[in-house]
C-alpha cells in the first residue's frame, strides 16, 4: 500500500469512527424504540427530541389497534404524572405574579384546614412531595366536599419536610390553589397561562372535539383498552394530554431555549431550584435532578417503586440549590393505559420525551431514553474509574 492510499484508508477509518460515536438522532432512536415496543407489546410510540432549541419527532406503530391509525406528529397521548410539571410551572408563575408565595402555609389558602394535621404544611411542601399527604385519593372520595374533609382529617406520620412521599393529592391541591389565585379553573389556567404562552397548541386538559380523532387509544398491562376517567385532582396531578412535539418544546423552554416573557421564563427557571435531597435525587418543584454526568443505575434507583410508594427521608437544602445547567433532570408519568418519560440536560441543550399508548415498566423507559441520550452525548455516563 503506498503512502497516499494509506492516508486515505486512515481518513476513512477516522470518518467511520466518528459516525459510530455520533449517530444521527434518527439512528439513535431507531436503535432503541422498535425493540422496546416488541418487548413490551406497545402498539404505538412517539419520541420527541429537544436539540439546541430545535424539535425532532419520530413516530412508531399505531394509535389504535382497532382501526390501525398510525401514530403521527399530531397524535395525543395521556402523559400521566408528567402533568405535574405543568402544575409546578403554574404555581411558580403565580408566585412570579405576586399571587401567592410558596412559603405560604396551606391553611392560608384553604382556611378550612386550619388547626388540622396539615397546619405546618406549606405550598412548597406540596410542590416538593414533602407534605406527608398520601399518593392516591381514596376511591370513596368523589367530590370536593369529601376531598376537603379527607384532607382535614389526614394525620401525616412524619412532620412536613422530613419525608419525600410522592403524592397526587399534594400537587393536585397546589394546582387548585394556583388556579384559584388567578380566579379561574385549573384547566383554563394551565391552558391559557402556560400552554398558550409557550406555543403548545396540542396540549390540553380537556381535548376539544375537533382534536378527539388525534387522541390515541391506551392499553393497560393486560392489553385492554383504557383511558382516563374523571376523578378529584386528576386534572392537576395526571390529566394532561399532549404530543411529542409540544413536550419537546416544553423541554426547550425549561432549558431557556425559547423566546418568552421574562416573568414566565423566570418561573420555569425557579421550578429548577433544588429544595430537598432524598436518596439519589435532588427534589425541585416536581422535577427531579441528578448531578451530570449520571450513571444509569442511579437513575433507575431514583425512579424506582421504592421512591414512589415507600417514601424517603428528605434533607432540606439551606440555602436552596440554585438552578443548575450541569444536571440531568427528569420526570416519569403513567396512567392505566399510557406511559411517559421526559429528561433533559440543560448544559448540553439536549432532551428527550418518550410517549406510549401502553402501560409498561418505568425502568424500561428510563433505560431506553438514557441509551438514546448516551448515543447523542458521549459525556452522559460517568467515566469508569481506573
Amino acid at each position: 500500500m503506498n503512502r497516499h492510499t494509506l492516508l486515505l484508508a486512515c481518513a476513512a477509518l477516522s470518518v467511520s469512527a466518528v459516525a459510530v460515536a455520533a449517530p444521527t438522532p434518527q439512528a439513535a432512536v431507531d436503535a432503541e424504540i422498535p425493540a422496546l415496543m416488541r418487548k413490551n407489546g406497545i402498539p404505538g410510540m412517539a419520541v420527541g427530541l429537544a436539540v439546541d432549541g430545535d424539535v425532532q419527532v419520530y413516530n412508531y406503530g399505531v394509535a389504535s389497534k382497532a382501526d390501525h391509525r398510525p401514530v403521527t406528529r399530531a397524535t395525543l397521548f395521556e402523559i400521566g404524572s408528567l402533568s405535574k410539571t405543568f402544575t409546578a410551572a403554574l404555581a411558580s408563575y403565580a408566585q412570579a405574579e405576586g399571587r401567592l408565595s410558596l412559603a405560604d402555609p396551606l391553611s392560608q389558602h384553604l382556611p378550612a384546614l386550619a388547626g388540622g394535621g396539615l397546619e405546618r404544611v406549606t405550598l412548597l411542601n406540596l410542590g416538593t412531595q414533602t407534605s406527608g399527604l398520601p399518593l392516591f385519593v381514596p376511591d370513596n372520595v368523589v367530590n370536593a366536599g369529601q376531598l376537603r374533609r379527607f384532607i382535614r382529617s389526614w394525620r401525616p406520620k412524619q412532620p412536613a419536610g422530613s419525608q419525600r412521599v410522592y403524592s397526587n393529592i399534594g400537587i393536585g391541591v397546589l394546582g387548585q390553589i394556583a388556579a384559584a389565585s388567578m380566579r379561574m379553573p385549573y384547566a383554563a389556567a394551565v391552558e391559557g397561562r402556560i400552554f398558550a404562552k409557550l406555543g403548545m397548541d396540542s396540549s390540553f386538559v380537556n381535548i376539544p372535539a375537533q382534536r378527539m380523532s388525534d387522541y390515541a387509544q391506551g392499553y393497560d398491562k393486560n392489553d385492554r383498552p383504557a383511558r382516563l376517567t374523571p376523578a378529584p385532582l386528576a386534572d392537576e396531578a395526571y390529566g394532561v394530554k399532549s404530543n411529542a412535539a409540544d413536550l419537546a418544546r416544553f423541554l426547550n423552554a425549561n432549558m431557556g431555549l425559547l423566546p418568552m416573557a421574562p416573568k414566565l421564563q423566570g418561573a420555569l427557571k425557579d421550578a429548577h431550584i433544588g429544595y430537598y435531597r432524598a436518596g439519589e435525587l435532588t427534589q425541585s418543584l416536581i422535577w427531579e435532578q441528578y448531578p451530570y454526568p449520571v450513571a444509569l443505575p442511579q437513575l433507575l434507583n431514583g425512579n424506582s417503586a421504592a421512591y414512589i410508594y415507600q417514601g424517603m427521608p428528605a434533607q432540606r437544602l439551606d440555602p436552596p440549590l440554585p438552578p443548575q445547567t450541569r444536571a440531568f433532570i427528569n420526570k416519569t408519568g403513567s396512567t392505566n393505559g399510557f406511559s411517559a418519560y421526559a429528561a433533559y440536560i440543560p448544559e448540553k441543550r439536549l432532551g428527550i420525551v418518550l410517549l406510549a399508548n401502553k402501560s409498561y415498566p418505568l425502568a424500561e423507559r428510563v433505560s431506553a431514553a438514557y441509551r438514546i441520550l448516551e448515543r447523542l452525548d458521549d459525556g452522559l455516563a460517568p467515566a469508569a474509574r481506573p
